[in-house]
Order: structure tokens, then sequence, then C-alpha cells
């Protein structure tokens, strides 16, 4: 009988241990609201859908929380497997489509503990861990922030998120031995010490508040030389003096003009105001360093990784709405998540393809729209209509008779400016 090694062992009770907490992927149509609860904490609330977008590889696969009205705030949660991370990874993941082009809006997630009132979920409701992408003008970034004894920690360091209308997976790994990775399509974006990346401690030193810098400390580097006088008649040169080629105008009158003055030109022998020279000060001791001693409030917490999760939500504010949520996974097995992430990208491979598919259809819609409406006109339609040309040509016309209804004929040419009617 084989014995099995320590290492099989403990590959065997990780495997064992794994578990996912958490793993919607909205693929049971209507299904979805029966698990996800609405905040009713104001009435003008963002309505949600599940839906594939206008544009997608796989119709059932592509489907998920769609949020529909512009302007809106949104905020829906769903309860998750109640448990601890305590000693175990947590894997945060989702997949983003951004199918509107979003102009300003969050598409990020909270993930929260099991005491989170649904109904009256918020924007200052208190949660774990924010996580996702950001998007506001130029300004495309990924949150990460931790909440820490009641404060919210923000990463230090900058990640981008990407600014397409195509889906993108989005990861973060949180390790019990307090290190972190953000992944963006399985691109590590950053990486690190929960401690270095977040300021959740103070630091581990500080200014000694007993000490100060002695009355005679010396920290000027250079002083004035001793021995450099003023030169006999510095101060007596002139900054400006009258232009030497400078001749009277010959019709000058000195009766009518005055008295003829040659213009000033700057006086190339001034040299400013006189300063000595410097000199290396001979008692200079350097910069003084305040002394640091050890922070008496800094104390170590290697649990600073470690909540008790129960609720996911999406809380937002989006100017022009699209915006897809799918898969989201909650796990301690990174595996698994990997997993899901490689079938996430096998999907969304094709999308370009589906958009151009689509882009193709629309165009062709159009065309033939414009096709009809210019037959029902009773214009001549070639058997190759150029709609670029048709629209051109159809909006120089209704200029035309803009400038020939609403320019007046009038001696007040301010008057004929003015619009014949105020449209606004």
């Amino acid at each position: 009988m084989k014995i099995p090694t320590i290492t099989a062992v403990l590959g065997l009770a990780a495997l064992a241990s794994a578990e996912v907490f958490f793993h919607e992927t909205f693929s049971d149509g209507e299904g979805w609201k029966e698990r996800w609860t609405p905040s009713a904490y104001r009435e003008d609330l963002g309505k949600l859908e599940v839906a594939p977008g206008k544009w997608f590889a796989d119709e059932k696969a592509a489907a998920g929380l769609r949020t529909t009205e512009d302007y809106r705030f949104y905020a829906a949660s769903s309860k998750t497997k109640t448990f601890s991370n305590k000693d175990k990874n947590l894997v945060l993941q989702f997949d983003v489509k951004n199918e509107q082009d979003i102009d300003c809006g969050g598409s990020y997630l909270k993930f929260f503990d099991s005491k989170l009132d649904a109904k009256t979920f918020n924007g200052d409701s208190s949660y774990n861990i924010m996580f996702g992408p950001d998007i506001c003008g130029p300004k495309a970034m990924v949150h990460a922030i931790f909440n820490y004894n009641g404060t919210n920690y923000d990463l230090k360091k900058s990640v981008s998120a990407p600014k397409d209308t195509f889906t993108h997976t989005y990861t973060l790994i949180v390790k019990p031995d307090q290190t972190y990775e953000i992944l963006i399509d399985s691109d590590k974006k950053a990486s690190g010490s929960l401690l270095e990346d977040w300021d959740f401690l103070p630091p581990k030193q500080i200014k000694d508040p007993q000490a100060s810098k002695p009355a005679d400390w010396v920290d000027e580097a250079e002083i004035d030389d001793p021995e450099d006088v003023k030169p006999a008649g510095y101060d007596a040169i002139p900054e400006f003096i009258p232009d030497p080629n400078a001749k009277k105008p010959e019709d000058w009158d000195d009766d009518m003009d005055g008295d003829w003055e040659a213009p000033s030109i700057a006086n190339p022998d001034y040299k400013g105001p006189w300063t000595p020279k410097r000199i290396p000060n001979p008692l200079y001791k350097g910069e003084w360093e305040h002394p640091l001693i050890d922070n008496p409030e800094y104390k170590v917490d290697n649990e600073i990784y470690a909540y008790e999760f129960g609720h996911v939500g999406l809380d937002v504010w989006q100017v022009t709405s699209g915006t897809i949520l799918d898969n989201i996974l909650i796990t301690d097995d990174i595996e698994e998540a990997e997993k899901v992430r490689n079938q996430s990208a096998a999907l969304y491979e094709s999308e370009k393809d589906a958009k151009k598919a689509y882009t193709d259809k629309i165009d062709a819609e159009n065309k033939a729209k414009m096709e009809d409406a210019a037959k029902e006109d009773g214009s001549e339609i070639l058997q190759e209509v150029d709609v670029e040309e048709l629209l051109e040509k159809k909006a120089e016309e209704e200029a035309e008779k803009t400038e020939a209804v609403e320019t007046p004929v009038a001696e007040d040419t301010e008057a004929a400016k003015k619009p014949v009617k105020d449209e606004l």
C-alpha cells in the first residue's frame, strides 16, 4: 500500500476546502429577480434588466445585469453564502461590458457582511471591499477599496481600466499572507502587500516629539564672502542711459514740441544691485535630521485581510446606461477563478466580429430606409445609392431654404443678424 506524502495530504486538504461562495451568471431568465433585491432608499433609482446587449457572441451566455436608464443611481444586492476568508484565499471576480462606450459612471461592485439591509442599501452603507472600474471622461481607473476599522482606504497604486466597448474580466485576489493581485483579463496589473499599498496602519516610526534642532546648529551651506568689497562708484552706474545713436527728428519744433530728449536704452555697464560673492560656510554642519522613534500607536495586525461576507451589491451612478455585469464569482479557489476567467475569454474572443456584424446590419437598415424615403419623395434612384451623398445633398438643400427664408433684406445689418425666431 502506498503511503501518501505530506505534500499530497496537504494538497488534498486544500482541494477539499476550496469552495465557491457565490457565482451569478444570470442564465435563468427572470430568475435573477428572486436572488437580487433592488434598494428602496430613493424612488428614482435606475431600473435593471438581464439582457445580452445589442451585440454579442452568444446571446444566452452574454446575458448579464444591465443598466437601462441614463442619469441614474443604481442600487441592488444579492445574498451570498455567509463565510469568513480568514486563513483562506479570497477571489472576487466579475465581467464588465461597457457596451454604451461609457462617458461617466461606475461599474464596480461592493462586497458586504451578512448585516446589510438590502432595502435601505445606498452609497453610505458600510462595506468590506469595493472593487472594479470607474470611468469619467479621460479618467479610467480600477478601484480597490478596503474598509479597516470603519475607514475606507483606497489602493495607493494607479490601475487603469480599459475604455473600449468589449467585455473584460476583473479579478482581485487577497491571500492570508496579506498580499494581493489585481488582474484584468488574466493580466496582472498590480500586486504587493496590503500593508505597503494601503495606509491601514500608522507609520512604524515617527519624529521624536522631544527632539528639536539645537539653537547653535548651522544649516546655512554658504555665506557672503566678508572680503568681497563693493567697487567704488558701483551705485553711480545708471540702469538706463540716453540712446547715443538717436537723433532729433528734422520736423521737431522746440517751441511746439518742447525740448527734445533722446529715448532711453538699457545701460550695458549696469550690473544690477551689488551682492557679495558666496563662499562655503566653514561652520556648516549639514541639514539637521529629526531623529525617529518607534511609533507607540503602531501595532502589527496580521488579519487586515480577513472579513465576514454575506452580500454583494451594485451601487453606482451612470450618465449613459448600458453597462452589463456578469459572471460574478466569490471563491477561495484561485484555480476555479482562472477556469471561469478563461471561459469568459474564450466566449468574448469573437465579440469584435459580433460588433462588426451588428454595425453592418444597422448600416444596411439605415441605407434601406434612405432608399425607401427617396422613392416616396419621387426622386430618381440609382441601383447603388450613396447614403452619405444623399444625406449631404439633402442637408445642403435644407440650408439653402433656411437661408432664403430667414435672411431679411434690411438696411440695418445688425437686425439682419438676429434670428427670426428663438427656437429655445
